[in-house]
């Protein structure tokens, strides 16, 4: 039986991306044939020979928000908030919002936040970000989060557009220019997760446009990215891990477009592990794609048995994580730890920034 430290590997810091490439589909592709167990070493912009008409790409449109405040305290405190996720007001103790929204006229929102030292912060203490933009802490979470709630005029985002900072993976440490970087270029309007999609980063329009061209279907889903992509696996033992929970959107025509795949004996090609879990999370009795809005728990590590993905676009993951764990689960973890070896010889780039493997 596997346990954590199977998925242990040696990587040399050199080899972590730092910053994008300034042509996004210019990044390395490591591409593995499963039913010829070949190798080949290509670019991302050949991947579309990869292709053929029929096959649905599946990609993840949600957008990262600029969720990395900073403000201060009454008492002039320097205080790092990172947004985790929102929360309805049936969370919320009542007699501590009521209270707070008495004493203005301005739009309120609540979000799960991480922040260091949490515990030091009282409920009711309050923090400025910028004139526009105030928070006030709330209770204390089961797992060490705090609750805020938000006070500000206009729209939220706008406000987090103005005030936030696009809150970069902990493993990156250069500066980030330019902020779109970090989001896909088919990512929707509006934000709503705390990291990319990264699989995606390395697609551009004209490459999109060009699989368009060659008869490949888009279906689009939306996964938002939570922080517990991050968190490191602490069993030793799989089964006894937590996964995060995520919230998903399959609608109708991505649906459709899926099912129809299937059952026609076209490939389905997912766009980072994201885009897998979607998939896999929305399967009824029947094996069929069915449309909805709901969370998902989903741990997929071996010996997992895909119902839906025939192929998958991925980057290089940390090790001992729940993501390698799922490319593990594609391919098998001999393989994948051998893939992820030859990587490192052959000096390929890893994580966020890093390059990409197409697993056919």
């Amino acid at each position: 039986m596997l346990t954590k430290v199977d998925f242990f590997y040696d990587l040399p810091e050199e080899l972590i991306g730092q910053i994008p490439l300034d042509k996004r589909d210019n990044s390395r592709l490591l591409v593995y044939d499963r039913l010829t167990k070949s190798i080949e070493h290509r670019h991302f912009f050949d991947i579309v020979d990869y292709f053929k008409s029929g096959d649905v790409l599946v990609l993840n449109n949600t957008r990262v928000l600029p969720a990395l405040l900073k403000g201060k305290t009454e008492n002039g405190k320097c205080v790092e908030v990172l947004l985790h996720k929102a929360v309805s007001a049936d969370s919320v103790d009542k007699n501590s919002v009521s209270k707070i929204q008495e004493k203005s006229k301005k739009n309120f929102t609540v979000w799960e936040i991480l922040v260091k030292n949490a515990k030091k912060f009282k409920c009711g203490q309050t923090v400025t970000f910028d004139n526009c933009l105030n928070g006030v802490f709330l209770q204390q979470r089961q797992n060490d989060n705090r609750l805020m709630q938000f006070e500000f005029q206009g729209d939220f985002e706008s406000v987090l557009k103005k005030v936030g900072q696009t809150p970069l993976p902990h493993y990156i440490k250069a500066e980030l220019k330019e902020k779109e970087r970090y989001n896909t270029v088919y990512a929707k309007s509006r934000g709503d997760s705390v990291a990319a999609p990264t699989a995606g980063l390395h697609f551009t329009k004209d490459l999109i446009d060009r699989l368009a061209s060659k008869g490949v279907q888009i279906a689009m889903v939306n996964l938002t990215v939570g922080l517990g992509t991050f968190r490191p696996v602490k069993t030793d033992k799989l089964a006894d891990h937590t996964m995060h929970s995520e919230h998903f959107e399959m609608d109708n025509i991505a649906a459709q477009i899926i099912n129809n795949a299937k059952f026609e004996g076209r490939r389905v090609i997912a766009v980072g592990t994201t885009s897998v879990r979607v998939l896999e999370s929305s399967i009824d009795k029947f094996g069929k794609v069915i449309p909805q809005n709901s969370d998902t728990q989903i741990f997929i590590y071996p010996p997992f048995k895909f119902k839906i993905v025939d192929a998958l676009i991925t980057n290089f993951h940390l090790p001992e994580s729940t993501l390698i764990m799922l490319v593990s689960a594609f391919i098998g973890h001999r393989q994948t730890m051998d893939l992820y070896r030859l990587a490192v010889s052959e000096k390929y780039k890893f994580f966020s920034f890093g390059d990409g493997m197409l697993i056919t």
